[in-house]
């Protein structure tokens, strides 16, 4: 059975690492900036309850989801208890990588959400150096025999299976989602320490422009669109219409001859 708070916990862990702490102040100022401006009457967030990323958010029920103690509502993502085209905004941080069914977490979130409804999503980028650094740490866990010391499962967030962009870009499109922002953070590499990751914070503006596809973390925003109903306006027979139109009086054209020389 999937949650969205299983994986999430460790994670939450994590995000008190100095390495985590990095990425989680990018997240922050991201869902801050972007969910400042979207209206509504319910917004959620699914996972990661303990970082409140609806903060500055003005819409009047915010609560957050998941099967873990401390959330408002207790729940797994594969089977959201909401109606049908009830919630404005949703936010997913790093849920679809850590969860064993990403399609049909997405499939609950387009059922619940309103039309027109704001969709808010972070993960973490296989295209970056964090997204190698997973990469690198999973051939060395393939070499139990020779490697006893990487043996076992390897650490949050390296254990979750992380999506590219342009495969959860397909997905969203598939189930009537348009893209219509986002970006990428954390260009630093993911070096444990504070002071190296510091050190590296100049990366952060020159990533938007040298290689901006390969930060460690995207944002992807998207809306739910519904076709609307076209009205289907009827063919008519101009020759018909003129028939039963009725025709136009004569005008005397002493009449109007006269009007002209007073004016």
């Amino acid at each position: 059975m999937t949650d969205c708070n299983l994986s999430v916990q460790s994670l939450s862990e994590w995000f008190a690492t100095p390495q985590g702490s990095y990425v989680l102040a990018r997240e922050q100022k991201y869902f801050d900036h972007t969910v400042s401006d979207i209206f509504g009457y319910n917004a959620v967030q699914l996972g990661l309850h303990g970082h409140d990323f609806l903060l500055r958010n003005r819409i009047p029920l915010r609560f957050s989801g998941g099967n873990k103690a401390g959330n408002t509502v207790r729940m797994i993502c594969t089977e959201l208890p909401f109606g049908c085209d009830s919630i404005d905004l949703v936010l997913m941080p790093h849920v679809l990588e850590f969860s064993e069914n990403p399609h049909q977490v997405l499939r609950e979130v387009e059922r619940v959400m309103m039309p027109e409804g704001n969709l808010i999503i972070s993960g973490f980028n296989p295209r970056s150096l964090w997204g190698l650094k997973r990469s690198v740490g999973g051939m060395r866990k393939t070499l139990g025999g020779l490697r006893r010391t990487v043996a076992g499962k390897q650490g949050y967030p390296w254990s979750g299976n992380f999506i590219a962009l342009p495969r959860l870009k397909d997905w969203l499109a598939l189930l009537g989602f348009e893209v219509v922002g986002g970006r990428f953070a954390v260009y630093a590499p993911p070096f444990q320490q504070s002071k190296w990751l510091e050190r590296c914070a100049f990366m952060e503006s020159a990533g938007d422009r040298w290689w901006a596809v390969s930060g460690g973390v995207y944002f992807v925003h998207a809306v739910k669109r519904v076709p609307g109903m076209r009205l289907i306006k009827p063919q008519w027979n101009e020759g018909l219409v003129r028939k039963l139109m009725p025709a136009a009086p004569k005008v005397n054209n002493r009449i109007t001859q006269r009007n002209n020389n007073i004016q």
